[in-house]
């Protein structure tokens, strides 16, 4: 353990730089708690998306690495503001007309649209909950509903009445001058309609927890900070929740940095002291906008489950966190390839390559053996080359490559089977565009193939190959099981058939064979397609009967 702390206290990998950063804050005395609190935060107005995943995900990371290094208990915490009010109907859900009727109610306090749950803010923080323990998090979930009615927030709701004119001076410099005159840091909670008020007040009395204000109509009420009656604005709510639970650590997205100055001033008016920050850059979808809880834009955490595993959208979030990231179908397979290269390296490194290794930060100590004895992005070629309707048809070839394979002892390569064919059939099958080749595309597939069928006929291409580049060498034995000898083929053949640069030639295969302007490395497919497929493959693209 000791060399493991020892490396981690150097480690360059961001989740041990930020837990070194966060250790800084207890040199002198540990928490008095008696333990370090992580907090992400969650907005239940529109279904969780993977923004909100990502943050918890990290902080997680974060979390892990803080405790390979420090003895200090941790916690924890993903606190939704589910009493905020329902400022706009999102989209992306049903029954649309009906949540209109709820505008500016608290989202615990609006209607399912769904009708599976006692409100919509129930049901988006069952979804994130779900999310959250598909991924295994030890996490434990606050509602803002509960705490304000609860009383769990009063003493901080008191002391905010209580530092009312200081707490309002930092709001105010933040605000243009006509929202000055309407702005409150409490939004009162309408006794008869419910609804969120944003309104000023007329008087806050510290000394009984009071405030008063004139609703929409006119009408003069007085209500207690206390119980529910009252939330604070968004800005304000951030700063008081990090007082009323002494949070040490929380991180959120590029677009509050501006705010961390007034949420920290807040918390520290309140009598804390503010947590540690790590911002990150923001989540885009394929136009790059900012994916949105709202519009629904972007991939959702259960479509990415959909094509990919747990692990390798960890994987993808672990990456360059500072960086803004497009979300999208297309991220999909190279995150899943890349994760097992991961985990394949791992198994060789020594603990300071490790520890920077994205795999021990999703799967700490514990990091499994990779079983994708096929990589995804070829299950795709496979996929599209065989027009797969199932992940059976794939283990045949799988089966070619590791004969000892099976769906029991390769449970990872039989799920990413299932989810090749599944992204092929809704993402590369209705994009693919197959194409006539041209005169010497032609001559050369006709000599790809005859090659695959005739030992013979194949050295002879890569004699004259080597003789084109000038290669004084020795033929190779024939082996069409052997992906080298096969790429060797592939490769003399447009050498030979005078393509230049050589990439138009791997473009044509593709283009005429696969219906994309990319593809796999041809060799590898081919033995695991099998020869006599591939030429037969060939044959098909060339009398036009693949389109």
């Amino acid at each position: 353990m000791s060399e493991l702390r020892d490396a981690a206290l150097v480690s360059k990998a961001w989740p041990f730089e930020e837990a070194r950063r966060l250790l800084k804050r207890f040199a002198k005395t540990p928490p008095e708690k008696g333990y370090v609190l992580f907090e992400t935060g969650y907005g239940p107005s529109g279904l969780p998306h993977l923004g909100t995943f990502g943050e918890v995900l990290r902080t997680t990371m974060i979390r892990r690495a803080f405790e390979v290094i420090s003895d200090i208990p941790t916690r924890l915490i993903c606190f939704s503001d589910d009493l905020d009010g329902m400022r706009k109907v999102p989209g992306n859900v049903p029954n649309q007309d009906m949540l209109q009727e709820h505008l500016q109610k608290p989202l615990t306090s609006v209607p399912d649209p769904f009708g599976t749950h006692d409100s919509f803010g129930d049901h988006n923080n069952a979804m994130l909950r779900r999310f959250l323990d598909t991924f295994g998090f030890d996490y434990e979930f606050y509602s803002a509903t509960e705490f304000y009615r609860t009383g769990k927030f009063d003493e901080v709701l008191l002391r905010a009445a209580e530092k009312y004119d200081d707490v309002m001076a930092v709001m105010l410099k933040s605000l243009r001058e006509e929202r000055r005159q309407t702005y409150s840091i409490f939004l009162p909670i309408h006794p008869e309609t419910g609804r969120v008020l944003y309104v000023p007040m007329k008087n806050v009395d510290a000394a009984k927890g009071e405030i008063t204000f004139d609703d929409n109509d006119g009408r003069e009420w007085t209500l207690p900070v206390t119980g529910g009656n009252v939330k604070l604005q968004w800005k304000p709510d951030f700063g008081a929740r990090w007082a009323a639970l002494g949070v040490d650590f929380e991180m959120y997205g590029k677009d509050h940095s501006t705010n961390t100055p007034i949420y920290d001033r807040i918390c520290s008016i309140l009598g804390q002291r503010p947590p540690e920050h790590f911002t990150y850059e923001l989540f885009l979808d394929d136009q790059g906008q900012k994916i949105s809880k709202s519009s629904g834009n972007g991939i959702s955490i259960d479509e990415w489950l959909s094509y990919a595993s747990t692990e390798s959208l960890s994987y993808f979030m672990f990456q360059k966190p500072k960086t803004a990231k497009r979300m999208y179908f297309d991220v999909i397979p190279k995150a899943v390839d890349e994760y097992h290269q991961q985990l394949r390296a791992y198994a060789t490194q020594d603990t300071k390559a490790r520890l920077a290794n994205p795999v021990y930060h999703i799967h700490g100590h514990n990091v499994p053996a990779s079983d994708m004895v096929v990589p995804f992005s070829m299950l795709l070629n496979l996929a599209s080359a065989s027009s797969a309707e199932d992940k059976e048809t794939l283990w045949g070839f799988i089966n070619k490559y590791a004969p000892d394979a099976t769906a029991e002892t390769h449970p990872g390569m039989d799920a990413a089977a299932g989810h090749a064919v599944r992204y092929f059939q809704d993402f590369v099958k209705p994009a693919k565009v197959f194409r006539a080749p041209s005169d010497q595309e032609r001559a050369a597939l006709e000599d790809l193939a005859k090659a695959l069928r005739d030992g013979d006929f194949a050295l002879d291409l890569i004699g004259r190959k080597n003789a084109i580049v000038g290669k004084d060498e020795p033929l190779p034995q024939v082996d069409f099981a052997d992906e080298e000898f096969l790429q060797s083929v592939v490769f003399a053949v447009g050498k030979v058939h005078g393509f230049e640069p050589l990439r138009d030639w791997f473009k044509a295969i593709y283009e005429v064979l696969l219906g994309a302007s990319q593809g796999p490395r041809f060799g590898g497919f081919i033995a695991l397609y099998g020869v006599t497929e591939s030429a037969e493959l060939i044959d098909a693209g060339l009398a036009g009967k693949l389109g």
